[in-house]
C-alpha cells in the first residue's frame, strides 16, 4: 500500500456498528492482559501507563549484585539505539536504527532468528535526520482472528509498516511523512484499540507537525491532527479546554503566529504517549515551534509545546496545555507521559498525568479535563524560569536569560537539550516515587536570522553548551543526574550525579530496583529508596535506551540496547569536532569518546548469568539421523 490509503470518515466508522465497536474493545483488552503479565514488555512504557514498572522481584537489591550477563544478540548496526525491545509470548522483536531493520528471536534459543525484516528505503532520509539515525521502538498489535498478530514499525524516509508477528512478511506500508521537506519518521507507534497513532518528526525544517491515526489492520487513514493552523485541521472539540478557559479555546492555531507561519511552524511529536481506558484519551505532547529564532516568529505559537488528551476513536482535543508560550529555547515538549492514580495535597483521588519536560519542570496534570495540579523544577538550577503560575499555568520567565537578535545569552539553563530529553521514566507506585533521568546542561544562545527552504534545517541559532552549575565546567562532565520525585510534595527524595546525561531513561521494579543506563556504556541499579549504587555492568557501546524486564520459564531478565548515538552522540558518530555542531552537542560531549565507542544490540541479564544455553545443546547442530 501506499499513501494513497484514503481516509475513513468518522460516518463510516460510526456505521460499522456494535459489533466492530466489540472488536476494537477486545483487541485492545487483550493487549491490556498481555501488558499485565510479567512475561511481556509489550509496548513502549510496559502498560497504557506507560509507568515503566515491573512487579517481578525475583531480582532485588539484596542480590542484584548477582547478576551477569545471559546472552546478547548484535544488530550489525552503529548509530544511537533508543527506545527497548518488544517481549511477547516468548519472543523477543528487536528494533534499530536506519535502515530499521527488525528481527524475531525466540527466548528458548534466541542464537536463532526466527525472521528478520530489512526494509529498503530512501537514502535521502539520512541527509534530513536531525540528530542522529535513531528510532524508538516497535508496536504490538495481537490480532483478532482475521488479521494476524502485527509488528508495527516506522521507518526514517516517512513510511509506516505492518509486519506479521509470526513470518515478518509485510502486511501493509503507508507513507506518512514526505522527507522532501523534511519530515522524517523517529517514534515509536503506539496502538489503541484498532488504531496505531504515529506522530512525526522534522520540526528543526520547519516541518508542520501533526498525530496521525491508521486502522491497524488496513494502515487507512482514520484521523489526523495538526499542532498548527485552523480549528478544524486541529481537531478541537466544541468543549475544548472547557475546564480551563484560560489556557486558551478556539482559533488560536493561527491567530497566535504572524501571517502563515503556522505553515512551517514546528509542533511536531516523536515522543512517547500514553492512553487511559476510562477516558478514552491519548496523551501526548507537541514539540517547539519552527524557527529556534523567536524573533522570526511573533505570538505565543500555539498549539506547540503543548501537553494534549485526544480522544482515541476521533483524534478531538479535549484539552491542551500549553507549558512554554512563545519558545524561545527549543524546549521541544514531547517528553514521557505517565500516569498515576493519587490523593492530592487535599487528600482528594486524583487521576494524574506527569510530565518531565524540556524545560525544566515537571508537570503533574489531572487527565480527566488537564487542571494544572504541581509544576516544580527538576533542579533548582533552573534559571529560564522563576516559577510556573498555577492559577493561569504560565511559567514566570526571568528576562536575564531569555534569546533576541544581537544578543549573546548566557550561562542559560537548561539548554536546548532541556533538563529533560527523549527518556523514558518509570513510576514506581508502592512509593508513589517517580524516577527521573536527567540532563545537566546550560548554554550559551546566540540566534540569527535565516530563510525557510523545504526541506533544509530551519533554526537560526548557534549554540554552545556545558556542564550545569553543580557539574565539572573545566572538565565537562557532571552532565547528567539521576533523581526521585514525589509529584504530590514535589520532594526531591534523592538525587545522584552523573558524568554524562542520563539520556534513555529508567525501568522501576518491584525488587525495590531502579536500573538505567548510562551514554559512557553502563546498566545501573539504584536502591528505590536512597539511590544508593547495588550494581553495574559495562556494555558494549554507550546506552540511550531504556531497560526493560520480563519473565521466562520462572527466571527474571533484564535487557537493554546498547549503542551510543542520538543528539548527545552525534559528534562521536559523525567524528565532528567544531564545538556548535549538532546543534551544540558536540562541545558538550566532548568527553564522551574518551569512555565508549560505537556498537549496536542487546544485553540480557539474569541471576548468575542463568539462561538458555546452560543446556550447551540448545542450539547446536544435529546431524540428521542416516536412513
Amino acid at each position: 500500500m501506499s499513501k494513497l490509503l484514503g481516509s475513513v470518515s468518522m460516518l463510516a466508522i460510526v456505521a460499522l456498528g456494535p459489533v466492530a465497536f466489540a472488536s476494537m474493545a477486545a483487541a485492545n483488552d487483550k493487549l491490556v492482559d498481555l501488558a499485565n503479565k510479567d512475561e511481556n514488555w509489550v509496548m513502549p512504557g510496559k502498560n497504557y501507563d506507560s509507568d515503566n514498572y515491573s512487579k517481578l522481584k525475583q531480582v532485588n537489591r539484596d542480590n542484584v549484585k548477582q547478576l551477569k550477563p545471559a546472552w546478547s544478540f548484535s544488530t550489525g548496526l552503529l548509530n544511537g539505539h533508543e527506545g527497548a525491545p518488544v517481549v511477547v509470548d516468548g519472543k523477543m522483536y528487536v528494533h534499530t536504527s536506519f535502515p530499521n531493520n527488525t528481527f524475531a528471536l525466540g527466548l528458548d534459543d534466541p542464537g536463532h532468528i526466527l525472521w528478520q525484516d530489512k526494509p529498503k528505503q530512501n537514502p535521502a532520509a539520512r541527509a534530513v535526520a536531525c540528530c542522529d539515525l535513531v528510532n524508538r521502538g516497535l508496536a504490538y498489535w495481537p490480532g483478532d482472528g482475521k488479521t494476524p498478530a502485527l509488528i508495527l514499525k516506522t521507518l526514517l524516509d516517512g513510511n509506516v509498516a505492518a509486519l506479521n508477528a509470526e513470518t515478518g512478511e509485510t502486511v501493509w506500508k503507508v507513507e506518512n511523512s514526505d522527507i522532501k521537506v523534511g519530515s522524517t519518521l523517529t517514534i515509536a507507534p503506539y496502538v489503541v484499540k484498532d488504531k496505531v497513532i504515529i506522530g512525526s518528526s522534522g520540526a528543526e525544517l520547519g516541518v508542520r507537525g501533526y498525530l496521525t491515526a491508521y486502522d491497524v489492520k488496513t494502515g487507512a487513514q482514520v484521523w489526523r491532527a495538526y499542532a498548527t493552523g485552523p480549528d478544524q485541521d486541529l481537531l478541537l472539540a466544541n468543549d475544548f479546554n472547557i475546564k480551563n478557559a484560560h489556557y486558551g479555546q478556539k482559533g488560536l492555531g493561527t491567530a497566535t503566529w504572524e501571517g502563515d507561519a503556522w505553515k512551517i511552524g514546528g509542533g511536531t511529536n516523536w515522543g512517547w504517549y500514553a492512553y487511559d481506558p476510562g477516558t478514552n484519551l491519548i496523551y501526548f505532547g507537541t514539540g517547539n515551534p519552527a524557527p529556534w529564532n523567536e524573533t522570526m516568529r511573533p505570538g505565543d505559537n500555539k498549539w506547540t509545546m503543548t501537553i494534549f488528551g485526544r480522544d482515541a476513536d476521533t483524534g478531538e482535543a479535549k484539552f491542551g496545555y500549553q507549558k512554554t508560550p512563545h519558545d524561545e529555547w527549543d524546549y521541544a515538549g514531547v517528553n514521557v507521559m505517565m500516569l498515576s492514580n493519587q490523593k492530592d495535597k487535599d487528600g482528594k483521588d486524583r487521576k494524574l498525568l506527569t510530565h518531565p519536560d524540556r524545560n525544566g519542570i515537571v508537570y503533574t496534570l489531572d487527565r480527566t479535563d488537564g487542571s494544572l495540579v504541581s509544576a516544580n523544577k527538576i533542579d533548582d538550577t533552573v534559571n529560564v524560569f522563576k516559577s510556573v503560575d498555577l492559577k493561569t499555568g504560565q511559567p514566570v520567565r526571568d528576562p536575564e536569560y531569555g534569546t533576541r537578535m544581537d544578543h549573546l545569552a548566557k550561562d542559560v539553563c537548561p539548554s536546548a537539550m532541556g533538563y529533560h530529553n527523549q527518556g523514558h521514566d518509570s513510576y514506581d507506585p508502592e512509593r508513589k516515587a517517580f524516577f527521573m533521568g536527567i540532563n545537566h546542561i546550560c548554554m550559551d544562545w546566540e540566534p540569527f536570522m535565516l530563510p525557510y527552504r523545504a526541506g533544509q534545517f530551519f533554526v537560526g541559532a548557534t549554540l554552545n553548551m556545558y556542564p550545569g552549575p553543580k557539574g565539572d565546567r573545566q572538565n565537562y562532565e557532571g552532565l547528567g543526574q539521576i533523581k526521585s520525585y514525589n509529584a504530590i510534595t514535589g520532594a526531591f527524595q534523592w538525587e545522584k550525579m552523573e558524568r554524562f546525561a542520563v539520556w534513555g531513561g529508567t525501568m522501576a521494579t518491584a525488587g525495590d530496583l531502579v536500573f538505567y543506563g548510562t551514554l559512557d556504556g553502563y546498566i545501573k541499579a539504584r536502591n528505590s529508596d536512597n539511590g544508593d549504587l547495588l550494581w553495574k555492568f559495562k556494555l558494549p557501546s554507550g546506552a540511550i535506551g531504556y531497560p526493560i524486564t520480563y519473565s521466562h520459564k520462572g527466571d527474571q531478565y533484564v535487557a537493554i540496547y546498547y549503542g551510543v548515538g542520538g543528539w548527545p552522540g552525534v559528534g562521536l558518530v559523525f567524528d565532528l569536532q567544531d564545538p556548535t555542531a549538532g546543534l551544540g552537542a558536540v562541545g558538550a560531549f566532548k568527553k564522551l569518546a574518551n569512555y565508549t565507542q560505537m556498537g549496536g544490540g542487546v544485553m540480557v541479564f539474569s541471576l548468575n548469568g542463568k539462561g538458555p544455553y546452560d543446556d550447551p545443546n540448545v542450539g547446536e547442530y544435529q546431524q540428521a539421523a542416516k536412513q
